[in-house]
């Protein structure tokens, strides 16, 4: 009637598209993790500290794309945005310069997305410029996330993740916004 040793076939099957997703997830935490890791050290200036845990994430990342399957928890994808903006907002720390899409080796979305989060955190790199009294930093930040937003609009986004995410980069310029107007206002003291 049924044949048992195709069941024991899949079964092992199975098994082993588990295992590769169980991979998927935990080297995908690591990413977020490590990605978290270079924010904090570029936000801080420590660029050496920084670059010890790009090494780490790249190693990840080869491992990442060299394991062929999709998770149901799409991890693997949230954990190449984190990596974006990471090494976005390194580069930019470092070399006032964003990778691009080819350089990262990622996908459009995820490279989008990315560049979305990082918005954020060149906001909280700006208003830490402002309380240092590097307001020519401050001001270069505002025109790149200006830029950044100039370019999304022309995407014409649909309503999707990518579509919501790219909102955040409208508040995080009004941001900025914001306070080069108080800046400007209060003068620069």
């Amino acid at each position: 009637m049924i044949n048992k040793n195709e069941f024991k076939k899949i079964q092992q099957e199975m098994h082993k598209i588990e295992l590769k997703r169980e991979e998927v997830i935990q080297l995908s935490r690591n990413i977020i993790t490590v990605s978290k890791q270079i924010i904090y050290a570029a936000q801080r200036n420590d660029l050496k500290e920084a670059e010890k845990s790009i090494k780490s994430i790249k190693e990840n990342i080869k491992k990442l794309r060299k394991i062929n399957i999709n998770t149901d928890t799409n991890i693997n994808s949230v954990a190449l945005q984190e990596y974006v903006e990471a090494i976005a907002f390194f580069e930019f720390v470092k070399n006032k310069k964003i990778p691009t899409k080819e350089s990262l080796g990622v996908s459009a979305e995820d490279y989008l997305s990315g560049l979305c989060d990082l918005t954020g955190e060149l906001v909280r790199k700006a208003i830490y410029d402002v309380i240092h009294k590097k307001f020519d930093e401050a001001t270069i930040i505002k025109e790149l996330v200006h830029d950044i937003y100039g370019e999304f609009l022309k995407l014409h986004l649909r309503n999707g993740e990518l579509r919501k995410k790219s909102d955040s980069i409208k508040w995080n310029l009004k941001k900025l916004e914001e306070v080069m107007y108080d800046i400007s206002m209060k003068g620069n003291n």
